[in-house]
């Protein structure tokens, strides 16, 4: 199933079943968005992934930086990641993040895809640091892009395009139940950051 922004209200859920899925479309202007996004392409200290997969250590050329509160330790992919401190520009964006959802949240894991080529396979975001079944705010900036979800059991698909400056939130069961995935395409060549509000449980 294919979803379009203009067709969606905020307050419905995309996922028929097994979790929540809102999206507010965009949630500044343009003009804003297109601010924030030259601000986090050069002021985030970005760093290429990492990951351990299968007992091979693979770097992406995707790049990723992590943020909160506190120096968190936050591991995937059997790694680990320690929070640095917030910039102005992020603790805007997590307080326009938590006024939009009625959430808090106490940190932030950007990714920076340099074009098209560069997507994310199928996962869920089930870490044990993470707060179970919390809300994960993401914002998109740049690159428009289609972004996928995927059932663990009957494989039924959903699939969106993710403006510039939209705000979309995955919450309760959804990591439980469902897989999510930004797909690579030939058809974009330039950048997409996505910033993804988070709750790490002290």
């Amino acid at each position: 199933m294919d979803l379009f922004s203009t067709t969606l209200d905020h307050g419905n859920n995309l996922l028929p079943f097994g979790g929540t899925v809102n999206y507010y479309g965009k949630v500044m202007t343009t003009v804003m968005a297109n601010v924030y996004y030259d601000c986090l392409l050069n002021t985030i200290e970005w760093r290429n992934d990492e990951a351990i997969i299968l007992g091979k250590h693979i770097i992406t050329k995707r790049k990723v930086a992590w943020y909160g509160d506190l120096p968190f330790e936050y591991t995937y992919s059997n790694t680990t990641k320690y929070a640095l401190t917030w910039t102005k520009e992020l603790l805007e964006l997590k307080k326009i993040c938590e006024e939009q959802t009625g959430e808090t949240y106490n940190s932030c894991l950007l990714n920076l895809y340099h074009n098209g080529d560069e997507g994310m396979a199928w996962h869920s975001d089930g870490e044990k640091d993470l707060k179970k079944n919390g809300a994960i705010a993401s914002l998109s900036f740049g690159a428009e892009r289609k972004f996928g979800f995927k059932h663990k059991q009957t494989k039924q698909t959903i699939y969106l395009v993710l403006a510039h400056g939209s705000l979309l939130v995955m919450k309760n069961e959804t990591q439980s139940n469902w897989q999510h995935r930004l797909p690579p395409t030939k058809l974009i060549k330039t950048p997409r950051i996505n910033l993804t509000f988070r709750t790490i449980v002290v």
